[in-house]
């Protein structure tokens, strides 16, 4: 199993906290009147495009960037039926595309990705939003109560959610950080399955190790995980929680019980198991 051991990004102390700084801020205001899921007819068009766009030219940049392998096909088929019904899925947050990654894995269906809403007001935020993105609104309870509704209509309606539910992108970063509950809480007011999906690492050979890159990736497609309908809410969430973060332990080839981080978020700090200084080019 490799582990790239990354220095050169300032990763937080805290393990759902955010490095990227935007070039842009748009200043758009996510209230309780803006679209989260538009279903503009000119929105839905560009959209449209989009996706044309992403099956030409972006799946096999992004193959080729991330020297992507898809493992868990079999998955797909076999859980096709179920996965029809809508479902929530969940991953370690790890490169800037690998979003992009797991829609090119589940090709056949066109996802909602839960996103921070900085993004949507950055420098990218339009192409964002055409490939699914959602922003999570920070402005009021009203915002978060539209937001939360429409996910949930959306998600009841057959649809397919993105979450990466460590909270942030932390790049080329092995061991899987605590995922937050938010993120379950989703999938089970809609009544919906949780599909794990957890990115490993390979170490790079051939014309990656000459052009230097950090690690190639395998994403690992799993099985679709059920919420106990014999446990009160909060404690299915949380065992969901549990259940989900262990999935993508083994997905990515790591023992859940040796992780370094409890599967639950609890305001949790990052462990320095590598190096203490991080955002430099050593």
């Amino acid at each position: 199993m490799f582990d790239p051991k990354p220095t050169r990004y300032p990763f937080p102390e805290q393990t759902d906290r955010h490095y990227l700084k935007l070039k842009m801020d748009r200043k758009i205001i996510f209230d309780e009147d803006y679209p989260y899921i538009d279903n503009s007819k000119w929105f839905l068009f560009k959209r449209a495009m989009a996706r044309i766009a992403m099956l030409v030219a972006a799946f096999p940049v992004c193959t080729v960037r991330m020297g992507l392998k898809i493992r868990g096909k079999e998955n797909r088929k076999k859980y096709r039926d179920i996965l029809s019904g809508g479902f929530v899925s969940v991953s370690n947050h790890v490169h800037m595309w690998d979003s992009l990654a797991v829609m090119k894995a589940l090709y056949f269906r066109k996802p909602a990705v839960i996103v921070w809403d900085k993004n949507v007001n950055g420098e990218n935020g339009t192409l964002i939003r055409l490939v699914g993105g959602i922003p999570i609104p920070v402005e009021s309870f009203r915002a978060m109560h539209v937001f939360n509704h429409t996910v949930n209509e959306y998600l009841k309606s057959g649809n397919w959610v993105h979450i990466c539910a460590e909270g942030s992108m932390w790049e080329y970063y092995m061991p899987v950080r605590p995922f937050k509950q938010g993120t379950f809480y989703i999938a089970y007011r809609a009544g919906v399955p949780v599909l794990p999906i957890g990115f490993s690492y390979r170490e790079p050979k051939g014309i990656y190790k000459l052009v230097r890159s950090q690690a190639l990736f395998t994403l690992n497609i799993g099985e679709p995980l059920f919420f106990r309908k014999d446990l009160p809410k909060n404690e299915a969430i949380e065992d969901m929680t549990v259940r989900a973060h262990r999935a993508v332990c083994e997905l990515c080839g790591i023992d859940p019980d040796r992780n370094l981080y409890p599967p639950v978020f609890n305001d949790s700090r990052r462990v320095d198991y590598y190096t203490t200084e991080y955002g430099t080019e050593k």
